[in-house]
């Protein structure tokens, strides 16, 4: 039962432990989407995780959803992303950036001159992000013309390159929560009738695209990806066949050999037996390391890790207020409640400023 706290190999990288920090939008990459000083310091109190992945990073301008989020295609940003590299790295930790279009998940006052978000799908999604006007609904995409998708590939190459210069040990590729990967994979999204719409070979092309541009750039075993075969997050309407649609997808990526999959079981963020979903049969057709989020607790992750159902398993709030969650886990320690009020944009207060256990004590 103490396997979620031995170290592992993935692909190319050596873990000191199976709990990864999950991706957690902060929105404090401000100006210019650059990490700030803030961040170093964010990121270097959780090295103790096994793997940090960060909080989503736009692989380009139009890939930005809301506002403050970082990117990872500009010399700046790579410089900022730099230092956190370099803090975490110090104090021993491991730390993959993900890789983010939000696809029509945006508005166009966070868009290169006002311009519309891109999408597989001109029909705009029934939900809200976050600009400097606080939460207001998305604006109405444009569906990408076929000859545009090869310069969304190269973005995800670019911004791979661009991690490993920062100092990054590898990225995440995120394909999960309706973002722009989902809106090609999923049918009640994805109204297309050219290579990129229609059956599931066509619908998962891109998602395929994108992760060999990715893993050829800096490797396979550099490489993860993130999936959420069922959720409704930003209004992802269910597939038809979601069973048959992931399988075949995680089955075209078996020559790429990733080192992981991360997998958000259920509803992000909410009830893990939202929908039915074969996870089991998804794991059978990677052979990499394979990655379980979602409401995981202290035993439950201890389980499914000793039984063999998962590799690693992956924390997201209950990393914003306990930055020693790996040792309050290990001890079996009670868990600090995070503060709602500061999760998305501000400054240090509900960020920084979580104390550990032996800070908690002196206090």
């Amino acid at each position: 039962m103490t396997i979620l706290f031995d170290p592992i190999h993935i692909g190319e990288l050596d873990l000191a432990n199976r709990i990864v920090m999950a991706p957690l939008t902060r929105n404090r990459a401000a100006p210019r989407q650059v990490p700030s000083e803030l961040a170093v310091e964010y990121y270097r109190q959780r090295a103790s995780a096994g793997l940090i992945i960060t909080e989503a990073s736009q692989v380009c301008p139009e890939g930005q959803g809301y506002i403050d989020t970082p990117g990872i295609y500009s010399a700046e940003q790579v410089a900022g992303w730099r230092r956190v590299t370099d803090a975490v790295h110090a104090e021993g930790g491991r730390i993959v950036v993900q890789l983010w279009h939000v696809g029509r998940i945006s508005h166009v006052s966070l868009q290169p001159n006002g311009q519309l978000p891109v999408s597989s799908t001109a029909r705009r999604a029934e939900t809200k992000t976050f600009t400097r006007d606080g939460f207001v609904p998305v604006s109405s995409p444009r569906a990408l013309r076929t000859d545009e998708i090869p310069s969304i590939v190269a973005s995800y190459r670019d911004a791979a390159r661009s991690a490993i210069d920062a100092g990054f040990d590898g990225v995440e590729v995120h394909g999960a929560n309706g973002y722009l990967i989902e809106q090609f994979l999923r049918d009640s999204i994805n109204d297309r009738n050219d290579p990129y719409g229609g059956p599931i070979a066509n619908r998962v092309r891109l998602l395929f695209e994108v992760m060999q541009a990715v893993a050829g750039a800096i490797g396979g075993g550099r490489t993860g990806l993130r999936l959420s075969p069922v959720t409704p997050a930003n209004d992802a309407g269910p597939d038809s066949d979601p069973q048959a649609l992931f399988e075949h997808a995680v089955a075209q990526l078996a020559p790429l050999r990733l080192a992981f999959i991360e997998v958000v079981e259920g509803q992000t963020a909410g009830a893990r037996d939202f929908a039915p979903f074969d996870y089991a049969a998804l794991r059978r057709r990677f052979a990499g390391a394979w990655m379980v989020n979602n409401g995981y607790q202290r035993q439950m992750a201890m389980e499914v890790v000793a039984s063999g159902a998962a590799d690693l398993v992956s924390f997201g709030r209950p990393f914003i207020g306990n930055p020693d969650l790996v040792r309050r886990l290990r001890e079996n320690a009670p868990l600090a409640a995070l503060d709602p009020g500061t999760l998305y944009g501000g400054g240090a207060k509900g960020y920084i400023d979580y104390p550990t256990l032996d800070e908690h004590a002196l206090a």
